[in-house]
């Protein structure tokens, strides 16, 4: 760098035979200035590329970490993956590293998102998400303080799940004629009305019918078993008209699909492949339209898996019922359904209570 600032001695411009030499001596820097700001640079590229380095390493790691470790789901580590990208991404704009960010960045981070007119459920996400890493790194022995301490989640509207009514529930699953009268128009209706059987009578996620196997329903037991988030597998009991659905698409519709295919997944789609979770949201969709549900009113497999647990609650099941069945980690997520059962839960106090009634004379 300093021969870079200094002049170099002049050369002769010319060979001994007379032929000019080449000028390979490119003009040197004379300016202490232009020497000074060239250093910077150098420096601030290199402390930046070694900041990103050191990032993107600590992402890996927790990413295997919940892939390996933990056994989140797919979608789940990719949900990670894009919170934490962006976190990183506001502290390399501020020369820290995900290792010693402080407090303050994180606070300054969570601000910058509600100032981009972000949702509170959002940031509570994306702040969810920057705590778990912070935890794993705690116990990994990388840090010694999480900078997410204190810092409390977005204040938030609890957003009361979207349930179907029974009688909208029951017009959707009333069987509908195939759209033509071929093989593969029937195996198509059977197929739908299978799976929407399915999605209301066991409460299923969208991506566990997607990825249920053939080998995995056990009809004359009347249950499926399935695999939910991390990977954890639970049995969810079938009634009888979601087993006879399931029994008539396997007779007369999986055969047609699956054709020289040997796929081992239950539901198949055209010429024997897989279904996208984009394609039973439609499937879904078109159903609800076909009810004669209102257009307005969008019917999704989530909302189908609310009603089956908010029917279930106004049944008089308990939570601990249905959150295994709906497969939730903890019972406080299923806690959210008790608010449909309030005007049977008053009958009952009223009913039971000795001291819910004013005794009168």
């Amino acid at each position: 760098m300093r021969q870079m600032c200094c002049k170099q001695p002049a050369r002769n411009s010319w060979w001994s035979d007379g032929r000019p030499r080449p000028s390979s001596v490119k003009p040197a820097i004379s300016n202490p200035a232009s020497c000074s700001l060239l250093l910077g640079f150098l420096l601030t590229s290199h402390t930046d590329s070694m900041a990103s380095d050191a990032n993107t390493q600590t992402l890996r790691s927790f990413l295997d970490y919940l892939r390996v470790e933990r056994g989140s789901a797919k979608l789940t580590i990719a949900a990670y993956e894009s919170d934490l990208a962006q976190f990183k991404e506001f502290l390399e704009k501020r020369k820290q590293n995900l290792i010693g960010a402080r407090r303050e960045h994180v606070r300054a981070y969570i601000q910058e998102l509600f100032s981009n007119q972000l949702d509170g459920r959002s940031v509570g996400r994306k702040l969810s998400a920057i705590r778990h890493l912070y935890r794993h790194l705690l116990l990994d022995g990388k840090i010694d303080k999480d900078p997410t301490l204190n810092i409390d989640l977005p204040k938030q509207w609890k957003v009361l799940p979207k349930a179907l009514s029974r009688d909208e529930v029951g017009a959707m699953l009333v069987e509908t004629p195939p759209r033509n009268d071929t093989a593969r128009g029937q195996a198509l209706a059977l197929r739908d009305h299978a799976m929407l059987e399915l999605l209301y009578a066991g409460g299923v996620r969208v991506s566990e019918v997607a990825d249920a196997c053939l080998e995995d329903l056990k009809l004359e037991m009347g249950y499926i078993l399935v695999r939910g988030k991390g990977d954890k597998e639970r049995m969810v009991p079938l009634g009888v008209p979601a087993q006879q659905a399931l029994q008539r698409y396997l007779k007369s519709g999986r055969e047609v699909m699956a054709k020289e295919r040997g796929s081992p997944l239950l539901f198949l789609g055209t010429g024997g492949r897989r279904l996208t979770r984009q394609r039973v949201w439609q499937l879904v969709g078109k159903a609800g339209l076909a009810s004669g549900l209102p257009s307005g009113r969008h019917v999704s497999p989530h909302m189908l898996r609310h009603s089956c647990a908010t029917h279930m609650v106004e049944n008089g099941a308990d939570l601990r019922t249905v959150q295994t069945i709906l497969g939730h980690a903890d019972i406080s997520t299923t806690q959210i359904y008790t608010h449909v059962a309030l005007d049977r839960l008053k009958s009952v106090y009223a009913k039971h209570h000795p001291r819910a009634k004013a005794k009168t004379g």
